[in-house]
């Protein structure tokens, strides 16, 4: 993976972004606990009150940027560029600088001479505060990222065990590409040619797909599985997210079409009703329909 290439989809994930938040926040707060008696510069205390004070603004503040910084990397990521890794990594290491200028500023403002000292804040305190933060925030920021960077290869690897496989087809070795659904176990249950495949829906913690057999009538078939990993797993396919309860095969869209605000989805099956599209997911839907008609 190259610096411009799309950012994983499982590095902007909600649960990487606010367990990274969390774990950073621990790890941040048992490192500074432990490093503090050894270290001769520290100015953090629990004990006297304006101190203290200042201490509790730096970590309240940080955490602040920190939050500010997955928000920042959200926005970036739903744009419509979209968000490559070399703006991935430029949005951590902004969070590092702010904190680390943060750090400097609490100091000089904690100061005896309650005097900023402009150099001594970008070329003791700043640079100083900056080398902890490559550890606090680096050393979290990547255990994180290769824990979820692992669950998700586990999510894709599977062992195909096709005795239990439900398909609308005789499985071959050296058949065309399948659309491959496993459950929570990372069983494979359902095998589809894409072509045969409408729509994915969302029922609790269930999924119900929509599809027709080798007679041509539409079938439906439940797994335990999230529609949130279907949409990772199928990132580049013709399966679209267009609504918080349904995926969408865009190859048997029909007619994109405009109601009132929003618009909807016929497909080309008149026993499946119209899908709604929400705006959340209205300009990436847009844009995979625009691509399949040229």
């Amino acid at each position: 993976m190259s610096l411009g290439d799309r950012v994983p989809v499982y590095l902007v994930s909600r649960t990487h972004l606010w367990g990274t938040v969390t774990f950073v926040a621990l790890f941040s707060l048992a490192y500074t606990v432990l490093n503090v008696p050894f270290n001769d510069n520290s100015w953090f205390e629990i004990g006297e009150d304006r101190v203290f004070a200042l201490t509790l603004s730096f970590f309240i503040s940080s955490l602040a940027l920190i939050i500010l910084g997955k928000v920042l990397i959200t926005a970036l990521n739903r744009s419509a560029r979209g968000l490559t890794m070399l703006g991935y990594i430029a949005c951590l290491f902004l969070e590092m600088l702010l904190i680390s200028l943060d750090y400097a500023l609490l100091t000089a403002i904690g100061s005896k001479q309650g005097i900023i000292d402009i150099e001594a804040i970008f070329w003791m305190d700043f640079s100083g505060a900056l080398v902890a933060a490559l550890v606090e925030l680096g050393f979290p920021y990547l255990f994180c990222a290769m824990y979820f960077a692992l669950n998700d290869k586990n999510k894709i690897i599977r062992v195909m065990n096709y005795s239990t496989v439900v398909s609308d087809d005789v499985i071959a070795p050296k058949d065309e590409k399948k659309i491959t659904l496993f459950d929570n176990n990372g069983v494979l249950k359902l095998s589809l040619s894409p072509a045969n495949l409408y729509y994915i829906e969302s029922d609790d913690n269930y999924i119900k797909v929509w599809y027709t057999d080798s007679k041509g009538l539409l079938k439906q078939y439940m797994l335990r599985c999230r529609l949130k990993t279907v949409e990772e797993s199928f990132i580049d396919s013709s399966l679209v997210r267009c609504n918080r309860k349904y995926i969408v095969n865009m190859d048997r869209v029909k007619v994109l079409r405009k109601v009132k605000d929003n618009y909807e989805l016929d497909l080309d099956n008149e026993q499946i009703p119209a899908l709604p599209i929400t705006k959340t997911y209205e300009e990436q839907v847009l844009a995979r329909f625009n691509d399949s008609r040229r």
